[in-house]
């Protein structure tokens, strides 16, 4: 049995990828485009991937809630996601996801590019090795420091307010906190933003040996701010934010290099499996 669970050289359809989070559920930046329907060993992804063209890259798409947001982030197809995007050759993973800010100078509208992450969800499908092959991937430094780089330097080029680092902690959602938990993940773990999709998508990117960053786009102050977040809220703040997040996704995707220059995430694999 190979130790790997993806084609070893597949057809390279598309170098770089989108996974489009609430809000961003279409390619509109991309030229020329076809969907494909990709069948992997965990089922369908979210939804078909659309291949293009940005620039002279070619750019894959996938919407990760499906387009029209069908499906809860605890029901997302992570592995399916990743594995259908491995399978056409990308290397990098650009995320695109909406959270909640748990710092004041966070605030809705700003852009936050995290350099960490906690793990607080629950039941999701964690890794591509189950056994009897096993693998214990590093994620000391889970995100890709050649994507983080491009990113923040596009968006301090857009003039587009971004912050350069952050924990970025991940619950099961659908629920938003409540106040005690908001309490914690503020100033018990002293994380930054709250989201409920970055694990296991990250993982997984790491254990397929793709370089993987998050572009995180705060639409509301989560709870601890004493005002319960409601769902209008962070739509109304999310369709501002989007025209933005595709203006940086064209900015940023023609200056990725052909190979990552700064990067620990894309490599982990090779000292991870027993």
């Amino acid at each position: 049995m190979s130790k790997y669970p993806f084609p070893p050289q597949p057809e390279v359809k598309a170098e770089i990828a989108v996974i489009g989070g609430s809000g961003l559920y279409d390619p509109e930046i991309l030229r020329n485009v076809k969907e494909l329907k990709v069948y992997t060993p965990y089922g369908l992804p979210s939804d078909n991937v659309i291949i293009g063209e940005l620039e002279g890259r070619k750019v894959a798409f996938l919407a990760r809630h499906g387009r029209g947001h069908k499906i809860p982030p605890h029901k997302v197809n992570y592995r399916a996601n990743i594995w259908a995007l491995k399978s056409l050759g990308v290397k990098y993973v650009i995320s695109v996801s909406a959270v909640g800010s748990l710092r004041e100078e966070m605030e809705p509208g700003h852009f936050v590019v995290p350099d960490q992450f906690i793990d607080m969800t629950k039941k999701r499908e964690y890794t591509f090795f189950d056994g009897p092959v096993v693998a214990h991937v590093s994620m000391a430094e889970p995100f890709c420091n050649t994507l983080r780089k491009v990113a923040i330097e596009s968006a301090k080029k857009l003039g587009i307010k971004v912050h350069e680092k952050g924990t970025y902690i991940c619950i099961e959602g659908p629920r938003f906190s409540t106040k005690a938990e908001s309490f914690v993940w503020k100033n018990v773990f002293k994380a930054d933003v709250i989201g409920m999709t970055l694990v296991p998508e990250v993982n997984l990117a790491c254990e397929a040996q793709m370089c993987y960053a998050t572009i995180a786009m705060v639409t509301d102050y989560d709870v601890w701010a004493e005002r319960p977040v409601t769902a209008q809220e962070v739509i109304e703040t999310m369709q501002r934010n989007v025209e933005n997040a595709k203006k940086l996704l064209y900015e940023m995707i023609p200056k990725l290099p052909s190979e990552p220059e700064e990067c620990s995430c894309c490599n982990s694999l090779e000292t991870a499996l027993l």
